[in-house]
């Protein structure tokens, strides 16, 4: 059954009785907002909720459906959910603006952030997107961060006109020309290629030096205090679950199929091979998976200020924890073609 709040409700459904920010009990609900709609990226909490592991933790957790990076990074930093998936150079930013934001999993450990547009328009690179319109949602994070891709490549960053669409409907649009390019994440990039074949312009942003920590699980900074317990519990689960897909990723996709209709199978393990690939880097190998590195963060934070300006400064370090994660969870080796 299609919902567009993807109750997940893992546990016995009793009433949460506790304000927020106290003490959370076995019983208590807690929200999870995603980046975006169910697909492929977020099979493995499916998957952990299929197996039960989340009420065997003893956690009862509500999947929200996102609008975006920016979105569910703002609502985390409100209280109005306990815990998010967000793009986590955009919490960094955010933290400079105030917002109470913690991560706790780093899922990305490379950059998502892609650049679409059509060769026959004449566009032969990013750098002609100058005067042009690109097409997004409102909450996308790939705005939060354009400034910093547009200074690396040469473009003025208020050069390009924001046009807000759906995300369902950036290929359309494309297409009908009725915008010049759009963003998205990599692990979409083989619908892309399907659907534009040899008229498809491409630029990932790593590949431009803009290559900081993408999703990542965030909590609100507040409540983490006062429930660090049921935070430690979320993470461990999720992390193993993370770390089982990225094994055998079929029984994953399956759980996720099966609680979204509209998903097909096939397409959403060509999305979660392309998730695999974001996942891996050293760190995630060989210290754990979900890891943020220490000096990867500061370089982030340093990223963020020089292009994007930090409101007000802050130690780096109480932007995210590693305290949850168990290092004997790591990522395996995987052996991604080369895809662009």
């Amino acid at each position: 059954m299609k919902m567009t709040k993807l109750a997940l409700a893992v546990g016995a459904g009793l009433v949460a009785g506790l304000a927020f920010g106290t003490p959370v009990s076995a019983q208590q609900k807690i929200t999870f907002t995603l980046n975006w709609v169910a697909g492929g990226d977020h099979a493995p909490y499916f998957y952990a909720q299929k197996m039960g592991w989340y009420k065997e933790a003893g956690v009862n957790v509500e999947f929200e459906t996102g609008r975006g990076s920016a979105a569910s990074a703002q609502k985390v930093g409100a209280g109005s959910s306990q815990l998010g998936l967000s793009d986590m150079a955009g919490v960094l930013l955010f933290r400079g603006k105030g917002l109470d934001l913690v991560g706790l999993m780093n899922v990305y450990a490379n950059s998502p952030q892609g650049l679409y547009w059509l060769k026959s328009s004449g566009i032969r690179s990013a750098k002609d997107l100058a005067g042009k319109k690109i097409g997004n949602p409102a909450g996308d994070g790939a705005r939060t961060m354009w400034p910093a891709l547009a200074r690396k490549i040469g473009v003025d960053p208020n050069s390009v006109t924001w046009v807000n669409i759906d995300a369902n409907a950036k290929l359309g649009a494309l297409k009908a020309k009725t915008i010049d390019a759009t963003t998205s994440f990599f692990n979409l990039h083989h619908v892309f290629a399907r659907e534009l074949g040899g008229d498809m312009g491409f630029l990932a942003w790593k590949d431009e030096g803009v290559n900081p920590y993408g999703n990542s699980i965030i909590a609100n900074g507040a409540w983490l205090k006062a429930n660090k317990d049921t935070a430690a519990k979320f993470v461990k689960v999720t992390q193993k679950a993370f770390a089982e897909c990225a094994k055998k990723p079929e029984p994953c996709v399956k759980a996720l199929v099966e609680a979204n209709s509209g998903l097909r199978e096939d397409n959403e393990m060509q999305n979660w091979h392309l998730v695999s690939i974001l996942m891996s880097d050293d760190t995630s190998r060989n210290v754990a998976l979900g890891w943020h590195d220490d000096a990867r963060m500061a370089s982030d934070y340093k990223l963020v200020d020089e292009f994007l300006k930090m409101e007000k400064a802050y130690d780096i370090k109480t932007a995210y924890t590693n305290e949850f994660l168990d290092k004997n969870v790591k990522m395996p080796p995987i052996n991604p073609p080369k895809l662009y």
